[in-house]
This record gives C-alpha cells, sequence and structure tokens, in this order.
C-alpha cells in the first residue's frame, strides 16, 4: 500500500463528499466536480491551492499538525477520519526502510492465560480479542458458541473480514449483511492507516481484492471508522434472531480490542442467550461422547 497513494485517494474521497452547502459556500451552477474544488478547500484551511494540491498529490511528508488540523476542520472530517489522517502523515515521515511491508514473525500473538481466565469469566454473553485485520485472538465458549460457521469453514481463518465477504453463512447469520460488510471494510481501512507495514494486512487485502467485488468497490470508498460501541442484529442458527449491545475496549497492546456482546435486560434476546449457553452446553456435551 503506497502511502502517497493513500493519501491521495483519501483526500480526494473525502474532498468529494462535501457539498458547497455543508461547506457554508455558493453552490453555483457550473460545477464539473464532485464535492468541493481544490481551491475552495485550499481557502477554507488558510492555505495556497500550490500547497494543499502538493498535499493531495499524497506528499504529508513533514506536514506539522497545525497543518493537520486546518486540512480536517476543512474537510470535515469526524475523529476516526482525523486519526486516520495522522497516521498517514507519520507514515509519510517514515524512512524507506519502514515504508517497505515488514516480513512476518513466526511468532503469532497468543493471549496471556489471564486474558483467557477474563474471557471465561464472561458467561452471559460473546467476548473475544480481535486485532486491526479482524483476526479473532482469543474468545470464551459463548463467543465460539455464537460464531460457530465463523470456526465451521477452515477458510475463514478465524478473520471477520473473511468471514463476512468470502462465507456465504455471513449472509445468514448477519440480517443486515450490507452495514456488517461496511463496518469490516472500515476498520481494516484504519488498521491500513494504523500500521501501513503490515505483510499480513497487505495479503489479507490483496485476497478480498480479488476474491470479493463487494469488497473491492467498499475498500475504494476509503472509508474509516472508530468502532467501539452500538448495538447490532444477527440471526442464530440455533436460537434465532438477537439483538445485541456491544462495547469495544482497547487494551493496552497496540492494535488489539476487547469487545463484549450482551441482551438488554428482560429482552427475548436475553432469553435468547441464555439458550445460546445451553445449546453450547449441549454441543460440548456431544463432542465429549463422541470423542
Amino acid at each position: 500500500m503506497d502511502n502517497r497513494e493513500e493519501v491521495r485517494e483519501f483526500l480526494t474521497s473525502r474532498r468529494a463528499k462535501i457539498t458547497p452547502d455543508q461547506a457554508g459556500l455558493p453552490s453555483g451552477s457550473r460545477r464539473r466536480v464532485p464535492g468541493l474544488r481544490r481551491s475552495e478547500v485550499a481557502a477554507l484551511a488558510d492555505m495556497s491551492v500550490e500547497y494543499y494540491s502538493k498535499l493531495e498529490r499524497g506528499d504529508l511528508a513533514g506536514v506539522s499538525p497545525g497543518v493537520l488540523e486546518a486540512l480536517a476542520r476543512a474537510l470535515l472530517l469526524d475523529d476516526a477520519e482525523r486519526a486516520h489522517l495522522v497516521n498517514l502523515a507519520q507514515a509519510a515521515d517514515g524512512s524507506d526502510a519502514l515504508t517497505r511491508p515488514r516480513r512476518r514473525t513466526a511468532r503469532r500473538w497468543t493471549p496471556h492465560r489471564s486474558l483467557q481466565w477474563t474471557l471465561d469469566a464472561v458467561t452471559a454473553g460473546p467476548a473475544f480479542v480481535r486485532n486491526g485485520r479482524m483476526d479473532v485472538l482469543a474468545a470464551n465458549p459463548m463467543f465460539r458458541a455464537f460464531y460457530t460457521d465463523l470456526y465451521a469453514t477452515p477458510g475463514n481463518q478465524q478473520n471477520l473480514a473473511r468471514f463476512t465477504f468470502l462465507d456465504p453463512a455471513a449472509r445468514r447469520f448477519y440480517p443486515d449483511w450490507d452495514s456488517f460488510a461496511d463496518i469490516t471494510v472500515a476498520i481494516v481501512r484504519t488498521e491500513a492507516g494504523r500500521n501501513p507495514h503490515d505483510k499480513d494486512l497487505h495479503d489479507l487485502v490483496g485476497e478480498l481484492s480479488t476474491r470479493s467485488d463487494e469488497f473491492r468497490t467498499r475498500w475504494g470508498a476509503h472509508n474509516v471508522r472508530h468502532h467501539s460501541t452500538g448495538t447490532k442484529h444477527f440471526h442464530h442458527h440455533a436460537v434465532g434472531d438477537l439483538s445485541l449491545a456491544f462495547e469495544g475496549l482497547d487494551m493496552a497492546a497496540p492494535g488489539l480490542t476487547l469487545t463484549v456482546y450482551t441482551a438488554e435486560p428482560g429482552s427475548s434476546s436475553e432469553e435468547g442467550l441464555r439458550l445460546l449457553a445451553t445449546w453450547a452446553a449441549t454441543q460440548d456435551t456431544e463432542r465429549s461422547a463422541t470423542g
């Protein structure tokens, strides 16, 4: 992922999303480009057109925090987009050695046993740890029962992005599949800005871009987001429809997120999670009996 190309496409895509009305500018009747013109962004950011054009060509090396903030204000960036812009600028300041994808390390991150104890102590809902590539690195039994389709297909490699775009079961499990697809790509795109030299991330994006038109189209939109709280809807084949709230907490290790799902007290989804726990225990008993 060439940094200059990433910067160019990100800034161009953000500029194209802003209407003159949103920016407080007259719309006029003879606009040949979607969104704002370069000259309009430059004026809003209080910089010359020549300097803004240099930035939009992908040259963020050495740009000051003040310039980045002015650019973020002019482009009406949200918190996730601002952070992404800062990450792109930091990557642009790296040496040639740093801008090359780093080799894989032979040692895969593994959870400390106390983290697994913590996850296993969450018995009322699914809980798991993921990285920015959407690899599931640790999970409690409820998560494994909840995402049984993820674990059922070895090709998913316990990666939620592969599951979403390459496994037909995802479209049943996610009733609002388009929303999950948008969120998944935005998380991976955010990670690409935070950690642009990750070889495994390059390979994942290349694989999904090759095998999924849906992923490739979304990847080209350059949308990013912080994904820390909300409500999602699922359809589990054993317990039916579930509406679950989630909280995502950043861990001390950079790029790792602990996510816990729960249901509103007294709701049908809370009863569904209790049924899921019973179903999971039954599956474990059956596996033990046949093992």
